[in-house]
């Protein structure tokens, strides 16, 4: 058995739901401080140095003998191991599992680094709990104010900084890392292929271009509660009606400009099936191959989503809770990947429409991103998947990217 095959099954059971088989591994809840210490024992295992920094993120160093200080020009490689409500396995752990395999591979071989590595696994990446993606990077970067990621409630009124507290941490210690620029020389994440496209091409592993521009908006409609029964049709403020209307613009906007919007988180006030809502605030996630369709997407989401409210008599206020812009992967770190890999054949360069850290970290540090195949396309569900030989590839294929990357000079 294979360092990665070994890895993957001490996980596979940490937050799964059992009669939903997903994953419910939310930042600071039990499952993700269960996945904490899972890594810093795969990191003192390796003889690498473990660092939580102050936003949460993980980091397990390996230095090359002999060097003294801080870290600097690493390379750095892993994912994040939170996941969405009832999520797929691969989704992030693949990222940070195939990260520590991939340091077996290269020790195996014999390889002695020559610049510092690091696996790291940042924190709330999918935002399930507090409703922005990529906090423990955005907050890193500086593209997130500590205010505003402290501020954040889950389902429940709890903010993050009580979560923080909860687990032990001191929330006054979130902020931009001063660091982050010296110490990252390049950032590989290795991820799952979300939608389907390695499968029709017979390909195994992938390497990205580009990341889609997207975000999520919250959509606040407001009405007046009532009772379900007695009130007539035409005395009603019923603020399900636009939301309805909305859900089916969403879907014909984005047909038209060749994009995709959801909305698929929804919370209804008082939530009685026998009383008409006084509020349904809803999440808006959309995504455009360009930052301009994008913008026109949300536009013409917004422009029907009011016109459907003053018609109803309804109120309704939306907030861009977080946008990002378009990422590029620098051209010359991705074909280095592919001339890393020229062993493998020709590999393939695919965008992606999902949100990542390596986008994040885009804004800061050279960044880079692998794809393994994924068969069915489907991501963020019970039934994710990937071939175990192609897991064991995907690793393989990031020991190869490290080892050419830690012995250059």
């Amino acid at each position: 058995m294979t360092s990665f095959d070994s890895l993957w099954a001490t996980i596979l059971d940490v937050g799964q739901h059992k009669s939903t088989r997903g994953y419910r591994r939310f930042a600071w809840n039990d499952a993700d401080m269960t996945l904490r210490e899972w890594f810093g024992d795969c990191a003192r295992q390796r003889g690498m140095s473990v660092e939580e920094d102050r936003n949460g993120n993980l980091w397990a160093w390996w230095m090359p003998e002999g060097w003294s200080g801080d870290p600097r020009d690493a390379f750095v490689t892993g994912s994040h191991l939170d996941s969405v409500p009832d999520g797929g396995a691969y989704d992030g752990p693949l990222g940070v599992v195939s990260a520590f395999a991939a340091i077996d591979l290269v020790r195996e071989r014999g390889i002695v680094p020559t610049r510092p590595v690091a696996v790291t696994a940042f924190s709330d990446e999918e935002g399930a709990r507090f409703g922005v993606a990529c906090v423990g990077s955005q907050l890193s970067t500086g593209a997130v104010a500590p205010a505003r990621a402290l501020a954040l409630r889950d389902n429940d009124g709890i903010s993050l900084g009580e979560a923080l507290i909860s687990a032990g941490r001191d929330p006054q210690h979130l902020g931009e890392d001063p660091d982050l620029v010296d110490r990252v020389g390049v950032y590989v994440e290795l991820h799952v292929e979300q939608g389907r496209a390695l499968d029709l091409i017979d390909s195994p592993i992938a390497v990205a271009s580009s990341i889609w521009p997207h975000g999520r908006w919250q959509f606040v409609f407001s009405g007046e509660a009532n009772h379900a029964g007695a009130t007539r049709l035409v005395d009603r403020r019923d603020p399900m009606l636009a939301f309805a209307s909305s859900v089916h613009t969403a879907r014909s906007a984005a047909t038209l400009h060749d994009a995709v919007a959801t909305f698929g988180k929804v919370r209804v006030l008082p939530n009685g099936a026998n009383a008409i809502p006084s509020e349904v605030r809803a999440w808006l996630d959309a995504r455009a191959a360009d930052e301009e369709t994008l913008t026109k997407l949300v536009q013409q989401i917004t422009a029907e989503a009011q016109a459907y409210a003053a018609a109803d008599g309804i109120g309704l206020e939306v907030d861009a809770e977080s946008v990002t812009p378009i990422v590029e992967f620098p051209h010359d770190t991705r074909e280095r990947l592919r001339r890393s890999l020229a062993h493998l054949g020709d590999i393939p360069v695919l965008p992606t429409a999902a949100g990542h850290d390596a986008g994040i970290l885009s804004a800061k540090v050279p960044t880079a991103m692998m794809f393994v195949r994924n068969p069915t396309g489907v991501s963020h569900s019970p039934d994710e998947f990937a071939e175990a030989d192609d897991c064991n590839r995907g690793a393989e294929a990031l020991a190869d990217v490290m080892a050419d990357w830690v012995t250059s000079a």
